[in-house]
């Protein structure tokens, strides 16, 4: 792979330098930030609005609730362990808070949100104690000592959010900031502890590697690269013992470079596996980095469901053999699919690799998209591809359990997901372009204003698009360069038949990254037509859990069948392929019959039991990311087909 050189030295930055989530300091396609990239409308804008309306407020108000955002108080006021609320790593769902605030800061500029991000920072601040240890579980009078549980005691993940909302912070506001004063307290005290001549164990949920390198990146401070590269580097050595799960669950089992697909824990996993490209990045480590990817590019290839989710145990929350991948008992977790679009998107940096791009659209749009409830008051925690019973409706009084499925909950006991989408859809507009000397890159479509500099001169675009409504994509300048440039733009792996029109000229291209010359003068523009139809989608023979059955995408989006519009069980419907989905402006039809098959007193017999089809219809299915929107259903995405 050819990267960009690293620069000579990192120096700490005196202000915010664009709001970039991640900002490797070599690549190949170097990244735009908040400042650089304006989501104007549509798709993710709904979204992005809907997280700053509803979202933030929603799990803020509920953080306050539940105690959690007061266990800081009490630990300042010396009142703890009594009345401590919430798990051993709730802290850390107040820093994917204050991450999510700091980035929808960055993005509107609000000043409301402003100052309760203030508020909360300083109560956090009251209960960091003198040497930077911060932690409400841990380490006072009545309560268990400092890092006595790694295994499952969660403190270096919380400093990992603690810091990478500080590094939100800093990239925003500048590094004259108090969280980001907190957390540097905060990883000198992790340094100092867990460095050469300190404690050499590791964390059991990876998080502070990732955290750490974008620390170093932030400030120029060496000190963080190194302790995220020796944790990257411990793990997988045993040192965390064994557990019923294995030591897969905590990714202790195998060292990082010497792996061959993701395993165990999938958020862990993830997780680890971005911090390992950051410090590969960083250290110009190659090997390390070419690792990570083949261990992708297989995940990807054998253990990821057609909607990008990542998981398919629910005990340990963990990946399954390759091509496990049940649809009713898939786990799927909101929070692997936002691991893994952090993960992705870091490799298709520095690789330049189409398929990393297409991963992150995928779960973008089914999984990232899925877990919110319209109002953006509810979330899935895991994501099923296959709802047998309709369930209940959620109480709307009292957090749920995280395996909940048939309805988005309000909140979760474990409520990882919800904050850590506030973090992701504020910062949504980093993923969608990129820049080098040559050119400005097109990864994720939406309607846009993208500001670069280029060899030839700055330039801003504007994106025009109603994708993934439609497939076609306009690009325009509305401030041209001085001179040529190269526009990259992406054809998505479906994307069969596209064609790009140039200068005039239209051609047919594949799949994959593909170039045409940069608009030179306001009023040209380069289009990129993307197929949308509708289109069947059937499984490697090799996942025998949807053998015999389809699935339909529309563009980038998975479809699903729902009780609701079948009028009857899903587990009745049998689906004609040899008849094209229909599409009418967007609504998808199949063909459908519905079969019964007469019970028995006994589930096995001698020969086949046809089941007794009924009338064929056309039913429509709806997005996979709006399903249960009307209630709770039984829902299917991969359908079962008949040949009659």
């Amino acid at each position: 792979m050819t990267m960009s050189p690293a620069r000579p030295g990192v120096r700490a930055q005196s202000a915010p330098d664009g709001g970039l989530p991640v900002a490797p300091t070599r690549a190949r396609w170097r990244p735009l930030g908040l400042a650089d990239v304006t989501i104007e409308e549509g798709f993710w804008a709904e979204r992005q609005a809907l997280n700053a309306a509803a979202m933030i407020p929603h799990v803020d108000s509920w953080l306050e609730r539940l105690g959690w955002t007061g266990n800081f108080d009490a630990a300042a006021a010396g009142r703890l362990p009594e009345g401590r609320r919430g798990r051993e790593f709730s802290d850390s769902e107040i820093y994917k808070l204050l991450e999510g605030m700091a980035w929808e800061i960055g993005r509107t500029g609000d000043p409301a949100l402003e100052a309760r991000l203030g508020e909360i920072v300083r109560r956090v601040s009251a209960a960091q104690e003198s040497d930077g240890y911060l932690n409400t579980m841990f380490g006072r009078p009545g309560q268990r000592s400092r890092y006595a549980d790694l295994e499952w005691g969660h403190e270096l993940y919380c400093y990992g959010h603690l810091i990478q909302a500080a590094v939100a912070r800093a990239r925003t506001v500048g590094l004259d900031d108090e969280l980001v004063r907190v957390a540097v307290r905060a990883a000198d005290h992790v340094c100092a502890t867990f460095g050469p001549d300190g404690d050499q164990r590791v964390c059991g949920h990876p998080e502070i590697e990732v955290a750490l390198a974008e620390l170093y990146r932030v400030t120029g401070e060496r000190r963080y690269l190194d302790q995220a590269r020796a944790f990257v580097e411990r793990r997988g050595h045993g040192v965390l013992g064994e557990i019923d799960f294995g030591p897969q669950y905590f990714q202790d089992h195998i060292p990082v470079r010497e792996a061959t697909v993701l395993d165990g824990h999938a958020v862990r996993a993830l997780y680890l596996a971005a911090g390992a490209v950051d410090v590969a990045i960083e250290t110009g480590d190659d090997d390390l980095l070419e690792a990570v990817r083949r261990q992708t590019l297989r995940t990807l290839a054998r253990r990821t469901y057609l909607t990008g989710g990542m998981g398919a145990h629910h005990e340990g929350e963990s990946f399954g053999a390759d091509f496990e991948l049940p649809p009713d008992r898939s786990y799927s977790e909101t929070c692997a699919g936002i691991a893994s679009v952090m993960l992705n998107h870091r490799l298709v940096m520095q690789t330049a690799d189409a398929r990393h791009a297409d991963a992150v659209e995928r779960t973008l749009y089914n999984i990232v998209a899925t877990s919110p409830a319209a109002d953006g008051r509810g979330f899935y925690y895991t994501n099923v591809l296959q709802q047998r019973v309709e369930g209940q409706l959620p109480s709307q009084t009292e957090p749920s359990a995280r395996a909940q499925s048939a309805a988005r909950p309000p909140f979760f006991a474990v409520s990882c997901c919800p904050t850590n989408l506030t973090r992701t859809f504020a910062s949504l507009g980093a993923y969608l372009a990129t820049h080098d000397d040559a050119g400005v890159q097109l990864h994720q479509y939406a309607p846009a204003t993208i500001r670069a500099g280029v060899t030839a001169g700055d330039v801003e675009l504007r994106v025009a698009t109603r994708y993934p409504h439609d497939g076609r994509v306009e690009v325009s300048v509305t401030r041209p360069a001085p001179g040529p440039w190269t526009l990259t733009m992406r054809v998505p792996s479906w994307a069969v038949g596209a064609t790009v029109t140039a200068e005039g000229r239209t051609r047919a291209v594949e799949p994959g990254y593909i170039e045409a010359p940069g608009p030179q003068a306001v009023g040209d523009v380069v289009v990129l037509d993307l197929p949308v139809a509708p289109r069947f989608t059937w499984a490697d023979p090799r996942v025998d859990a949807v053998r015999g059955q389809v699935a339909v995408e529309r563009g980038p989006v998975v479809h699903a069948l729902e009780s609701t519009d079948l009028g009857a069980d899903v587990a009745t419907a049998r689906v004609r392929t040899d008849v094209a989905p229909s599409d009418d402006d967007g609504v998808v039809r199949v063909r459908v019959a519905t079969a019964q098959t007469d019970d028995a007193d006994w589930p096995y017999s001698r020969a086949p039991r046809e089941p007794q089809a009924g009338d064929e219809r056309l039913v429509p299915l709806v997005p996979y990311h709006s399903w249960a929107e009307r209630g709770p259903s039984t829902m299917r995405i991969w359908m079962p087909v008949t040949d009659r």
